[in-house]
């Protein structure tokens, strides 16, 4: 794989130790965007399994209680439909108007859709309208999320300086961890303080109405984050493609390409973590759902650490090189890891999950300094976005089983 450095006119060329008063800030929103859009994904697929089903599909669950919850769960892959048709309009957008409008107006549309699930009618309430909503606020949040990641990454590594770009990029990456770690946290303190049956019965919505947050990050963004250095010198020059979608396929198809490939790998083992792994555990070898979920979580803590190690490594030793040191490691793991988690032993399992996330995290940090490096600042937005889902992953894992109720 071939890394096109960013020449000095595509991004900001100084070097410093210390992060500047701006730069946090510029970490911190895209962090937190990235973070809660994964929270979203967790706390839907969560709800989906276990409770939208007798409350939006009603008529199904009639017939059979079963059908229902299969109906509710295939509308966790709507979203995905979706995430490339928001790629591929936001990049565009992002390459023609620039990456901080465009992220606001991914956080927004994110935060709202996911908090107006909180607050949306059963179908007792409003009949077959409740599903159709549901399923109209499902597309919303699957094309926001194709777009966001793109913004996130780009406002972060665009906004460092030389020898921090690998590290800043590391940022927007930890919201997957981070994500998955907050909808567990607050599923698990609502079932034990209200108690299962008031989860049932109502306290469900919580979790979604804890995403109007993503609209005050937005808001935060576009009054006090600055546009992209990048975007605001390829402006002045002149240099916005007219097309920059069909640019960057015509001219670029084989980064899109590359890209694709370098990502499909680590997001193969990354879902092995977040999904495939609990569902493996409990469906297969019958271990309990909450061992299972809570093995996953301190995973997910040993991976947020390594994807920041992971984006140190590569303002060090390069983004190639830890990348590759990642993927080796992954692969030199992943036969040891189910003799591992096939002894149906839980201290064993967790030392699987564990183990796991280090490569993964390696590979994973500079993963957005690297991507951003492949493309030239007029289509950058459009190829990190798109490649990224060129084709997305599946893990096989049933939300139903995650549950630790």
């Amino acid at each position: 794989m071939t890394a096109f450095a960013l020449s000095a006119a595509d991004a900001p060329t100084e070097t410093h130790s210390s992060v500047t008063r701006e730069e946090k800030k510029v970490l911190s929103a895209t962090l937190v965007g990235t973070a809660i859009e994964w929270y979203d994904f967790f706390v839907y697929a969560q709800a989906a399994g276990i409770i939208l089903g007798p409350l939006f599909f009603a008529p199904a669950a009639s017939g059979s209680s079963g059908l229902a919850q299969l109906i509710s769960l295939a509308t966790i892959g709507i979203s995905f439909l979706f995430r490339p048709l928001g790629a591929i309009v936001c990049g565009y957008l992002g390459d023609r108007f620039g990456r901080k409008a465009v992220l606001v107006l991914t956080l927004v549309l994110m935060g709202a859709s996911t908090a107006l699930i909180g607050l949306l009618p059963t179908y007792a309430q409003i009949g077959i309208w409740a599903p159709l909503i549901l399923v109209a606020l499902r597309i919303v949040q699957g094309f926001s999320a194709g777009g966001e990641w793109g913004g996130a990454a780009l406002m972060a590594v665009e906004h460092a300086p030389r020898n921090k770009r690998s590290y800043f990029g590391s940022f927007p990456q930890i919201g997957v961890p981070i994500g998955m770690i907050l909808a567990t946290a607050v599923m698990l303190v609502l079932t034990v303080t209200l108690g299962k049956e008031q989860y049932m019965a109502w306290g469900w919505r919580i979790p979604f109405l804890l995403s109007v947050v993503l609209i005050v990050v937005g808001v935060v963004i576009r009054r006090t984050v600055e546009e992209s250095p990048v975007f605001l010198q390829m402006h002045q020059r002149r240099k916005e493609s007219s097309a920059p979608l069909r640019q960057l396929f015509k001219e670029h198809g084989k980064q899109v390409l590359q890209t694709a490939l370098i990502f499909m790998g680590n997001n193969a083992a990354g879902y092995l973590l977040i999904g495939y792994l609990i569902a493996y555990g409990q469906k297969v070898l019958g271990m309990p759902a909450q061992q299972l979920l809570l093995a996953c979580t301190c995973a997910a803590f040993v991976w947020l650490v390594s994807t920041l190690v992971g984006g140190k490594l590569g303002d060090r030793i390069g983004r190639v090189r830890t990348f590759q040191i990642g993927y080796v490691l992954l692969i030199l793991w992943a036969i040891p890891m189910w003799f591992l988690i096939d002894t149906k032993d839980i201290s064993l399992f967790y030392v699987a999950a564990m183990v796991l996330a280090v490569p993964l995290g390696l590979a994973y940090g500079p993963q957005a300094a690297l991507y951003a490096e492949m493309f030239p600042a007029r289509v950058r937005y459009s190829g990190v976005s798109v490649a990224r889902l060129l084709p997305p992953s599946r893990s096989g894992w049933s939300p139903a089983t995650a549950s630790p109720g």
